[in-house]
């Protein structure tokens, strides 16, 4: 099975490279990848599969027959870019002012594409045990993600485990990074706005200072958070704006500090919104100024399954050697991925995408570069868990 493997990749090798250099060209935001939907869907057709479009955007495809009492193995990956400019230098470069796929979504897409293409063929080979989903989300990039609304359009029904990779440049191609338990972080949005009649800095006992408040909370609430929540939960607060006020001797009546809150423990992610709630209005009690606090929801951690994570480790060792695992960092970054993990067991894998000896690059910036090779080590992977043994 190992070795047909290999063979189906190593004739997928060339289109697959061409493929995901269309897609980094063309980049398309969340929910807006039509054209990046009809690419993947015309590919699969042209393969006998039968993609079902999701709403708006999105797709997904079956392959194989499903077992009596069994349900499908899914692979997810996600399809859109990010809002940024693309700086690459390379041929294929973004074609789209603004845009680039600057997270390697464009080498997800693929690696799931071309895994969809060698289970088929496999599967018309009488090889494939287990039917397969494939799942071409939108939208991972914004807050709550794409995933939810999949969900909801049914792609999870009769699944009952998911997979899914993503890109690592900072790690060797031919290397796959996992761990068990969370691998990514809850990721929320937080913004706390104090509010009171403003004056003169002259007088500020006769006003609520607005600024002097809000350096107590940018500087107090997370250490407030440090002790009210386990610290074995990964809990991070950090501030990305703070503003108040425009002139240098006037107290100004409203001020706003906006960041994320992001914890490594579902259970801690849910308590934190009302610990916060609590920590900021007895910060700023003493000082005569009103408290509004928003707290949008983004996603959860991912959590790896520990028999889903021992199934991915299995199928690297098996196609790329008894070296190609390592243990991967644990990130504080927001991955949607979390949703489906709410749902049915599965593992997020980290895929490395560095050229051997190479320099590192870092995700969402403009000039991410992966080695290619890692395309074909995503699609044999994912191929060779969802082929089984």
């Amino acid at each position: 099975m190992t070795d047909r493997i290999r063979t189906l990749v190593a004739t997928l090798h060339d289109e697959l490279v061409a493929v995901r250099r269309d897609l980094h060209a063309h980049p398309e935001v969340a929910f807006t990848e039509v054209r990046t939907t009809r690419v993947l869907a015309e590919r699969l057709r042209l393969a006998g599969l039968e993609p079902r479009l999701l709403p708006g955007t999105g797709l997904v495809v079956d392959v194989g027959e499903v077992a009596p009492g069994q349900g499908r193995i899914a692979l997810r990956a996600d399809i859109d870019a990010l809002p940024l400019t693309d700086t690459c230098e390379q041929e294929f470069a973004s074609t789209v002012d603004g845009v680039a796929h600057a997270c390697g979504h464009d080498v997800h897409a693929t690696v799931v594409l071309g895994a969809a293409l060698v289970l088929a063929e496999l599967d018309a080979e009488g090889q494939l045990a287990r039917g397969v989903r494939c799942i071409f989300q939108p939208a991972e990039e914004i807050m709550t993600g794409g995933a939810p609304d999949v969900i909801a359009a049914g792609a999870l029904d009769g699944v009952d485990e998911i997979y899914a990779l993503h890109c690592d440049p900072k790690v060797d191609v031919g290397t796959v990074g996992t761990r068990i338990g969370p691998i990514t972080a809850a990721a929320d949005q937080i913004s706390v706005t104090l509010g009171s009649t403003g004056g003169h800095t002259s007088r500020p006992h006769l006003t609520g200072d607005v600024v002097f408040a809000l350096a107590q909370v940018v500087t107090q609430v997370p250490a407030v958070l440090g002790r009210r929540l386990d610290p074995r939960s990964g809990t991070n607060l950090t501030w990305g704006a703070v503003h108040a006020g425009d002139a240098h001797n006037a107290i100004p009546t409203t001020g706003v500090a906006r960041g994320t809150l992001r914890c490594l423990d579902g259970r801690a992610w849910e308590h934190a919104a009302s610990v916060l709630e609590s920590a900021v209005g007895q910060v700023v009690a003493p000082y005569n100024v009103t408290a509004e606090v928003h707290h949008t929801r983004g996603v959860p951690p991912v959590e790896n399954d520990e028999a889903a994570t021992g199934r991915v480790e299995s199928a690297a060792r098996a196609v790329l050697g008894p070296r190609s695992v390592i243990l991967t960092e644990q990130s504080l970054g927001g991955e949607d991925f979390a949703w489906y993990l709410t749902q049915v067991p599965g593992a997020l894998a980290r895929l490395g995408t560095r050229a051997p000896g190479g320099r590192s690059y870092d995700i969402h910036q403009g000039d991410l570069r992966v080695d290619e090779q890692a395309i074909d080590v995503g699609v044999a992977l994912l191929a060779r868990i969802a082929a089984g043994e």
